[in-house]
């Protein structure tokens, strides 16, 4: 038997884009699992067929005290994570904090209440490092992010800390930093793909194209999440990343290549960005690789398998309509 099999799991924001590929490998895994979401973000239908779907908001501690029932391993991915749409929660900071934070909280003091063990791993952002004192930023970089999102995954990482500390509770956070792939609902590999599809004559980019980011394939981000639950120690924080430079004109290339628009596409950029953006975030995700973590989808067949997605989404192809 391995490591799942049988294990009860549940997975907030479980409907989500990250949640739903997760429960996805557990049920691979042979786990039994339960997803929760209250389906602001999220959709039923990328739910597994095998799982349990429980709508369930986290700031609703009673009905979340309910719905994790007697799971042992609790993956807390619900967040108000809109980030760019709201100015990094600068459009709605008293939502985020609510959402993210009393939400966390409330995951923690629910499963410290447990009376089994539980272990929980918590999604975390690179949003807590904030403009970047070196590169790649290590977990031992500076935390001290720009933005309401930022400093309320911050404080999630906090409370998983004094809970571990204080009341032993076993749990490992995770810095996610930019994932990718199917089911995802926005962000820029998806709004150039969008904005593409629509009209394959003009693309227009925001900021300079000088930005650099670190993308990291949602199978990839997933197993990650999967290795941290079977062996990441309690009390620790994790980067997910792929440790990869990628600037974003040169990511809009491979985009409008992966399109088969070479040489067809206007692509302006607007010099504008939005509250809270770093203009470069990179990971390093070595302590990882010490667990056994290495990416295995390179960002030519990421970009290839969320394109496929898309077209799937979008019969009518570049250009065409719905």
């Amino acid at each position: 038997m391995g490591f799942w099999t049988g294990k009860r799991v549940s997975v907030t924001g479980g409907a989500g884009f990250i949640g739903s590929h997760l429960v996805d490998r557990l049920i691979e895994q042979r786990a039994e699992v339960t997803a929760l979401d209250d389906l602001s973000f999220g959709h039923a239908e990328n739910v597994n067929r095998r799982a349990a779907l429980l709508e369930c908001d986290v700031t609703d501690f009673e009905k979340l005290q309910a719905s994790l029932g007697e799971a042992e391993v609790v993956f807390h991915l619900a967040a108000d994570a809109t980030t760019k749409e709201s100015s990094m929660g600068w459009s709605d900071p008293l939502s985020d904090h609510r959402i993210n934070a009393m939400g966390t909280l409330n995951v923690l003091e629910a499963t410290a209440r447990m009376v089994s063990r539980v272990r929980v791993v918590y999604a975390s952002s690179a949003a807590v490092y904030g403009i970047p004192h070196h590169l790649p930023m290590d977990e031992g970089h500076p935390t001290s992010p720009l933005s309401p999102y930022g400093v309320s995954k911050l404080a999630g990482e906090k409370y998983c800390w004094a809970y571990h500390h204080e009341r032993g509770l076993d749990v490992t956070s995770v810095r996610i930093f930019n994932t990718y792939g199917p089911r995802q609902p926005r962000y820029v590999m998806y709004d150039l793909m969008k904005k593409l599809l629509r009209d394959p004559h003009r693309l227009e980019v925001l900021g300079d194209g000088n930005q650099v980011r670190d993308y990291c394939y949602v199978s990839d981000t997933v197993e990650a999440l999967i290795l941290l639950a079977e062996k990441g120690p309690a009390g620790a924080v994790f980067n997910v990343a792929s440790g990869e430079a990628v600037r974003i004109d040169e990511l809009v290339s491979r985009v409008v290549k992966t399109m088969g628009l070479e040489g067809r596409t206007d692509v302006r950029y607007t010099d504008q960005t939005w509250m809270g953006d770093i203009p470069t975030v990179v990971g390093d995700p070595s302590a990882l690789g010490r667990l056994g973590f290495a990416p295995s989808v390179t960002l030519v067949e990421g970009l290839s398998r969320l394109y496929e997605w898309l077209l799937q989404e979008r019969p009518g192809g570049v250009g065409g309509e719905r």
